[in-house]
């Protein structure tokens, strides 16, 4: 009985130190709860500034923080990078409640609902404090979108060696040629590209988009690119010019005046004395307009309901802060006031730059915000580059432009094909995996090899799960893509439309599948890019692996560090030092040639030099891979069998064909397909180098693929299409390729 007490007692003790201990636990659970409790969130700004205009924004918010009591961070984003990372946070909540962006985003933030109207951040009474062409780019069907922030347009730099005073005219600049000493530019811009183009077409009269469709077509476009033809035939502008070669010849004093943005001023530092003016007038048309780009602060739909975040970006267009941003941050604001004479301050070479740029901005034209405006820059460039380069009449490659918008801007289908037969194929698929998994798992020796199997499993795991989430479900995400067109918040089914479009070129005539842009077309550069690169890396990297395995060579570890190099620096450095290597006039590849006594070669002005300036350069990128392949299975080689073929009295070329090259090949044929599917997929050096040149002929599937999903109006399913038709390639090729070096090892055995 005692012993029946004693246990009664000892429960209700564990009782009651059971229950303290609960309560205990819930106390310390709510402790933390409240502790992790998330701190108010502030004010999130983004932004892509660097340098003196982040300084001053940091500057401003630091004002607004101190003076409101609340706290502003502020996130600089990269601008190559920017739109797409307020498009994958804003939708989610996890984006900034005020970003900072250049206005001609603004179609494409509102088709993706990013923004939301202004309101009391720029209400009515502060219209007038801005510069009305700023106003009017930040505003979309009589809507106030931001709070315009600050202007950035093209200007016309002087060197005040070579000119006395600003030409009135272009045709007075181009006048000057010859009389401002040798090797000297008149006029350096980037006369190929359309951005800086424009101004010349909007003094001809021409437009490149007329608010709804591509409109650099007619007189007026024929004209102004006739006259960049002239320019650049008449050595008034230099051939090939980049904005790198702007610089350069700037900066070296080969330029009397450059086309640019006030960008270029922050490049010079000091090395050339210079002053800036607006764009001339064109002697026969009218005055150069440059395209004019607006920095607002938007507002995102979550910080549209703070009334804080709409203070703040109606604070940092105020005139207090416009001049931090203007004497600080070196913006030309669109902020009136800030451009006021200030007692006791002095003028500075800066101001003096800024100035000219809000000058010419008041003159220029804001880009449009359309959608459809970011699908004329390429039909564009490719018609400037064919009547620059002289391949064509100006009304031929101005017509092939509109052509080439329409097509990418072709409506989809009225009647589009039901989902059903997709979804019924696919259940199917999934009911025969799930039928095969059964009868696997019913069969007898199914559990006891699993239970043998599963120590391997745990190590594989983690790779297996490595492989779903990276390779496995992007590739299925992206052939689900490739059934659907249209908008990413509203996609279309449109079934096998995408695939059928690639495969019959685009409704083309037969007649038609292998011109320009057609996949046929592109599918026989891909594999001429494939077969001549590969050819070229196996044959230079065995050539050179043979010789640094001789044992008598000298210095062969400083050869071999040497030789690795290309395959050490990443590809895209090399890329751009090639593409500047090729340039027609400054580079080095030319430069060898004159001294050889040949003529300079425009590499990429036909599809011949443009492809062999691509194979340069990848060769140079690939032939380290190979060579390390052979070097390394040429260590397996017995050296009794060399021998034996030696004593055997073969030469040293039958020695190599009968002995060691049969023995090399079980090593080369892996290295051999993943260098195929390596340079098939070769992005890098085609995007880089030649850039598609000449008029996209150079393009390889993949580049291809590239163009549609981020050049011709984020065509994403079609992208999708292309990279599932490459994918398919790919692996037959592997496949074939696997298939070939099995079938010769069993035909040997």
């Amino acid at each position: 009985m005692g012993e029946v007490n004693r246990a009664v007692a000892l429960g209700r003790k564990l009782t009651k130190l059971a229950f303290a201990l609960t309560l205990l636990a819930l106390v310390t659970l709510l402790g933390a709860l409240s502790g992790c409790r998330e701190p108010p969130r502030g004010i999130v700004v983004w932004h892509p500034y660097r340098g003196a205009e982040q300084k001053a924004l940091e500057s401003v918010a630091q004002t607004f923080s101190s003076a409101r009591g609340v706290t502003v961070t502020l996130l600089a984003v990269p601008y190559d990078a920017y739109a797409a990372k307020l498009e994958a946070a804003i939708p989610r909540d996890n984006g900034p409640d005020v970003f900072v962006s250049p206005h001609e985003r603004l179609g494409s933030y509102l088709a993706n609902h990013l923004v939301a109207p202004a309101g009391d951040a720029f209400p009515d009474v502060d219209v007038a404090r801005y510069v009305p062409t700023a106003v009017d780019a930040v505003t979309e069907r009589g809507i106030r979108y931001a709070v315009p922030l600050a202007s950035k347009c093209a200007a016309l730099y002087i060197n005040t060696k070579l000119l006395d005073e600003a030409p009135a005219t272009l045709d007075a600049l181009a006048r000057k040629k010859g009389t401002l000493g040798a090797g000297v530019f008149p006029l350096v811009y980037e006369a190929q590209t359309v951005y800086f183009h424009v101004p010349l077409l909007h003094a001809f009269g021409g437009r490149i988009f007329d608010g709804t469709s591509y409109a650099m077509v007619g007189p007026e476009a024929e004209r102004a690119a006739e006259k960049a033809r002239d320019l650049m035939a008449t050595g008034i502008v230099p051939p090939e010019p980049s904005g790198d070669l702007v610089k350069q010849l700037f900066a070296s004093g080969k330029a009397a005046a450059v086309i640019s943005g006030p960008w270029l001023a922050g490049d010079l530092e000091g090395g050339v004395s210079y002053r800036v003016v607006p764009l001339p007038s064109v002697e026969g048309a009218g005055k150069m307009r440059p395209f004019l780009t607006v920095d607002g602060a938007f507002l995102t739909p979550q910080g549209s309901t703070s009334a804080l975040a709409r203070e703040l970006a109606r604070f940092l267009g105020a005139p207090e802060s416009a001049d931090v941003r203007r004497f600080v941050g070196k913006q030309d604001v669109a902020t009136k006031s800030a451009w006021d004479k200030r007692e006791g301050h002095a003028p500075t070479a800066d101001d003096a730059v800024l100035e000219a740029f809000h000058n010419a901005a008041s003159d220029a034209v804001p880009m449009p915000t359309s959608l459809a405006m970011r699908a004329t820059w390429v039909p564009a460039e490719q018609a400037l580059r064919k009547v620059v380069r002289g391949e064509g009449s100006a009304r031929a490659a101005m017509e092939e432009g509109l052509a080439r918008y329409l097509d990418v801007m072709r409506p989809l289908p009225a009647k589009r094909p039901s989902p059903a037969p997709l979804v019924s194929l696919l259940g199917l698929t999934l009911l025969a995996a799930a039928f095969y998994a059964v009868k696997r798992a019913r069969h007898p020796g199914f559990a006891r090899e699993l239970r043998a199997s599963k120590p391997a499993y745990k190590y594989v795991l983690h790779s297996a799960l490595t492989l779903m989430v990276l390779v496995v479900l992007p590739l299925v995400a992206g052939a689900g893509t490739s059934f659907f067109a249209g908008t990413r918040d509203a996609p279309q089914f449109v079934g096998l439309t995408n695939y059928i479009e690639i495969l019959t070129v685009r409704g083309r005539p037969l007649g038609q599948w292998l011109s320009h842009g057609s996949f046929y077309l592109t599918l026989l550069v891909t594999v001429l890019w494939t077969v001549v690169n590969v050819v070229a890396h196996v044959s230079l990297g065995l050539a050179l692996g043979l010789l640094l395995a001789k044992p008598y060579l000298r210095l062969r570890a400083l050869y071999r560090v040497l030789l690795i190099l290309p395959w050490a620096v990443p590809s895209y450095v090399t890329a751009l030092a090639w593409k500047g290597m090729f340039h027609r006039q400054f580079g080095a590849v030319n430069a060898i040639l004159v001294a050889l006594g040949a003529e300079p070669i425009s590499w990429f002005a036909k599809f011949s030099t443009a492809f062999a300036a691509n194979v340069a350069t990848n060769v140079w990128l690939g032939f380290p891979f190979m060579m390390v392949v052979v070097m390394g299975a040429l260590t397996s080689i017995p050296k009794d069998v060399l021998e034996a073929a030696e004593v055997d009295g073969a030469t040293r070329s039958q020695a190599f064909r009968l002995v060691t090259l049969p023995l090399l090949k079980p090593t080369l044929l892996p290295a051999v397909v993943l260098g195929s599917v390596w340079t098939f997929n070769m992005f890098n050096v085609v995007f880089l180098v030649s850039g598609g040149e000449p008029d996209g002929s150079t393009d390889i599937l993949v580049s291809e693929a590239y163009r549609w999903a981020f050049a011709r109006n984020a065509q994403f399913g079609y992208a999708a299409a292309y990279a599932v038709i490459i994918f398919g390639l790919l692996a037959l090729m592997s496949r074939a390729l696997g298939q070939v070096g099995k079938d010769k090892s069993e035909a040997k055995s």
